[in-house]
């Protein structure tokens, strides 16, 4: 399998999985590996927002990124995210990721204190030098991060032979564009939003990595298969009905993570609760669930 060939699909971010006392759960954590395997998804991403990384000390990410290696390791692309907000904890666990066997490394920029640019380049390639036989994949979410990628930062980047692509979560696809047509044709670009998926793929994307893909996986999956077989229309209609569905998850009160849990939860597999200070589901949010779950059950009868 080429380089690229590694990251061409489905990637479903992987959700943060507690037990019933909010501790770490590698029971859970497994469980929910084995579902995603038996999806049929290219691969997952491990410990970056929608595992809850910035909520979790240094033992817990690696707890989770071990129980998935030794679940779906060697089955699975896996690409652990790194990045905590200092440099030390940041390549402790990229060395761990490297002693497991991921296939990729990644990171956002320093959060908080905004970092001049040789600043940022400087904590990513130290980042990367503590696993240096890994490649390398840049974050790119400058809505949560305070600060975007540039094609200079980008062009620095490319000094470093293990950087091998951008998991790109702006919201403008034109990045996407710019990203893949800068680091040329095996150059890795993945989506992050999910309601573009489709467009991020229109405009270049190798695949795609997603926080709603691991309670759908089977309409990203369908809505790729049309797309790269020639029927986009056919794969916009499900990315629509995507997009209706996370808008309606994100009407709950509670976070948006709670409420894919809860869907979890009604098929099976059990990923316990979110970690404060991100807020939990009320009562109302109920029918919330109930209806995100009753969309996603029609869209995949109407389309899978």
């Amino acid at each position: 399998m080429s380089k690229i060939e590694k990251f061409q699909g489905v990637i479903p971010a992987f959700y943060a999985c507690y037990d019933d006392a909010g501790n770490i759960s590698p029971e859970r954590v497994r469980a929910l590996a084995r579902h995603l395997l038996e999806k049929n998804v290219k691969g997952l991403y491990v410990g970056g927002s929608s595992g809850e990384c910035i909520y979790q000390s240094v033992c817990e990410r690696k707890a989770v990124l071990e129980n998935v290696m030794a679940e779906v390791g060697g089955k699975l692309t896996i690409i652990a995210h790194v990045a905590c907000n200092n440099t030390a904890d940041s390549q402790e666990l990229a060395k761990h990721a490297e002693s497991l066997g991921v296939d990729a490394i990644a990171a956002i920029p320093p959060i908080y204190f905004h970092l001049p640019t040789y600043g940022i380049a400087q904590y990513w390639n130290d980042i990367s030098a503590a696993a240096p036989n890994t490649d390398f994949i840049i974050y790119n979410i400058p809505q949560l991060a305070g600060v975007a990628l540039t094609s200079s930062l980008l062009a620095e980047m490319q000094k470093n032979p293990r950087v091998i692509g951008v998991k790109n979560s702006s919201v403008s696809t034109q990045d996407i564009q710019m990203w893949k047509d800068q680091g040329g044709e095996d150059f890795v670009v993945m989506n992050g939003p999910d309601e573009q998926f489709i467009s991020g793929l229109a405009m270049g994307a190798t695949g795609g990595i997603g926080g709603t893909y691991a309670v759908m996986p089977e309409l990203f999956i369908k809505a790729r298969e049309l797309f790269c077989a020639g029927n986009p229309t056919g794969a916009f209609a499900i990315q629509n009905d995507i997009c209706r569905i996370i808008y309606k998850m994100c009407a709950a009160h509670g976070n948006m993570y709670d409420v894919v849990k809860a869907i979890l939860r009604k098929h099976g597999v059990d990923c316990g609760g979110i970690r404060k200070p991100l807020p939990s589901m009320n009562q109302e949010d109920t029918a919330i669930v109930e209806a995100a779950n009753a969309m996603i059950e029609a869209a995949i009868s109407k389309y899978c």
